[in-house]
């Protein structure tokens, strides 16, 4: 383990934006974990976990240490006839674990397919697409005390899993170094296709019975017909929350927008930003080095030489466009340092 000073982040980061670490630090190990954590640069700076840098936009060069995790493993923990239990390091990249699980025919995450960044940012962001979260096979959270060192344990209930949202966002926040997953998956694959454009892919794919990797091919299809590749167009996937609306509220859009595109989420109602965004005019549209990408108006791009502060300006902007013709506010899924 070796702790620099002044590195820089820019091929670390999806959005492929110019900032440095004040010092910087690679675990690839929890005995690195435990030195790490009796360093002194460890306890007198603020300290960020970096993953695969997919969910996050550097503004300004980071003040303190950044730790980027590079714990690497999977592997089978248990199994019945119906169910398989996994552990799944959490510097593992997440979509290699999709493709692993499905390859060996265990099902639950396939819709979950190239959602980047690291396991560990998987049970933080609760992350989800296509009508799945991954709440839905997560059984329990491996971590360490960032003061203590300990190490301990979430089960699922203790996670306050939400919409994007998780103890880990909120009172937990900075407090635990995510070590590891554990995820229960199924032998009997149910296919998931009532969401998105999952069943007009499949039928594209001229898939009548879908299967467990038909399933997820479909997924990477639509994917990869949406979204620009961060090795091509700096970006982070998804920038905004699919805002979620009372049903009364949802009603009063809908005198004046009958075409409105919704899903029932419980007893709310989610709307596509994606799809408010894109009735302001965003879509496509270029702002300087910054814009929104011209298939998936939910994506802010680095054309090149973007700032983090320019791409944050340009997301406020649309948020200000999106309240003052919807009255509704977007929420970021970035994080913003």
């Amino acid at each position: 383990m070796k702790i620099i000073q002044n590195k820089s982040l820019q091929d670390l980061n999806t959005f492929g934006v110019d900032a440095s670490a004040q010092y910087f630090v690679e675990v690839n190990s929890i005995d690195e974990l435990a030195e790490l954590i009796n360093a002194d640069e460890f306890h007198n700076n603020k300290r960020l976990i970096l993953g695969g840098g997919s969910n996050i936009l550097f503004t300004q060069d980071v003040d303190g240490l950044v730790i980027k995790n590079n714990l690497l493993g999977k592997k089978l923990i248990d199994e019945n006839d119906d169910t398989v239990t996994v552990e799944i390091a959490s510097g593992e990249n997440w979509h290699q674990v999709v493709l692993w699980a499905t390859e060996n025919g265990w099902s639950g995450i396939e819709n979950l397919a190239l959602i980047p960044g690291s396991v560990g940012a998987t049970p933080v962001q609760n992350i989800g697409a296509y009508g799945v979260e991954i709440k839905e096979t997560l059984q329990s959270v491996g971590v360490v005390d960032m003061v203590t060192g300990e190490i301990a344990e979430f089960l699922a209930k203790d996670c306050n899993f939400g919409y994007r949202d998780s103890i880990f966002k909120n009172e937990a926040k900075g407090k635990y170094f995510i070590t590891k997953v554990i995820l229960q998956l199924s032998k009997k694959h149910t296919a998931r296709t009532d969401y998105g454009a999952i069943t007009n892919q499949l039928s594209a794919m001229n898939v009548d019975e879908p299967e467990l990797k038909d399933v997820r091919d479909a997924v990477i299809a639509i994917r990869q017909s949406k979204l620009p590749d961060p090795k091509q167009v700096g970006n982070a996937g998804s920038f905004f929350k699919n805002p979620v609306v009372t049903k009364d509220a949802f009603q009063k859009l809908q005198t004046e927008l009958s075409d409105i595109p919704n899903y029932l989420q419980g007893d709310m109602i989610k709307i596509p930003a994606g799809w408010l965004i894109e009735q302001c005019g965003w879509k496509g549209r270029r702002v300087g080095n910054t814009g929104v990408h011209e298939k998936q108006a939910l994506v802010l791009v680095n054309h090149g030489g973007a700032t983090g502060q320019e791409i944050k300006e340009l997301s406020e902007d649309i948020q200000a466009s999106v309240q003052k013709k919807f009255g509704i506010k977007l929420e970021t899924e970035v994080t913003m340092i």
